[in-house]
């Protein structure tokens, strides 16, 4: 957690996408920047992603992902968590599949 306004890191991790596209509202927008100025992992962590979407971008020449597979990468972040353990970091994920059935 950061300082004063007590946010669980793993919280505002989750939410660095939106945050990078602009897909949140004002307020959480400015929750979230607040905690990346006192947070000092978690703005780490921030500059990686940033750092990833320039190169996603980049190499991706401007094509646009469908719908579907942007969610199904949204919800594999979301699942991502991180934990700092005593100078520790765990990785834990969830796998996300997307399969289309015609009922």
């Amino acid at each position: 957690m950061s300082g004063q306004d007590k946010e669980p890191c793993a919280d505002v991790l989750s939410e660095v996408w939106l945050f990078l596209d602009s897909e949140c509202d004002l307020g959480r927008r400015e929750a979230l920047q607040t905690h990346l100025d006192e947070c000092v992992p978690c703005l780490e962590q921030y500059g990686l992603s940033e750092h990833l979407k320039v190169l996603l971008g980049r190499k991706c020449g401007g094509d646009q992902a469908s719908d579907e597979f942007r969610e199904r990468v949204r919800a594999s972040i979301r699942q991502t968590v991180i934990q700092h353990r005593g100078g520790r970091v765990e990785v834990t994920s969830a796998r996300v599949e997307v399969e289309q059935r015609e009922d």
